[in-house]
């Protein structure tokens, strides 16, 4: 399966790294959400990417995007990795059934049993507004959704 630009985002259920359950669609009517699958905790890539979004956070907050990064890690290996490196936004475990919900976005790595790299921009309404995807070894540009970003609110 695929996701495309002007499609309803498949729902979901993860657990973030306390345990928590998050629903996407428990944001529909509240927030914008960028959904940002990226493919292991700890790797040199994913913990650039990550730390650039930690650091940009006001950016997102100021459009009224809630930032959810997924990963197939264990929501243990991802408290671990928030905490070190000062992640405040959540972190949810796609580990079982394992990369269900990267597989329903069109990302998961079958081969290697990993979430590939997939950014995706869904409105209040629940429409993807931006899908971009990328190889496991290939840094994302986040120019790209931060423009998808701004109109948003243009």
């Amino acid at each position: 399966m695929t996701v495309e630009v002007g499609t309803q985002a498949p729902d979901f259920t993860l657990n973030d790294y306390n345990k928590q359950p998050v629903t996407l669609s428990s944001f529909r009517g509240d927030s914008n959400v960028l959904l940002v699958f990226y493919p292991f905790a700890f790797s040199g890539i994913c913990t650039g990417e990550l730390c650039q979004i930690r650091d940009e956070f006001a950016e997102y907050q100021g459009a009224d995007v809630t930032v959810l990064g997924v990963s197939t890690d264990t929501s243990f290996a991802l408290k671990t990795w928030a905490d070190q490196q000062g992640y405040t936004f959540p972190l949810l475990s796609d580990f079982w059934p394992h990369g269900a919900v990267a597989q329903s976005y069109g990302v998961f790595n079958e081969d290697a049993g990993f979430a590939n790299r997939g950014t995706f921009l869904i409105d209040k309404e629940g429409v993807v507004r931006f899908a971009e995807r990328n190889g496991a070894g290939e840094k994302r540009d986040q120019a790209g959704w931060k423009k998808a970003v701004a109109g948003l609110t243009a």
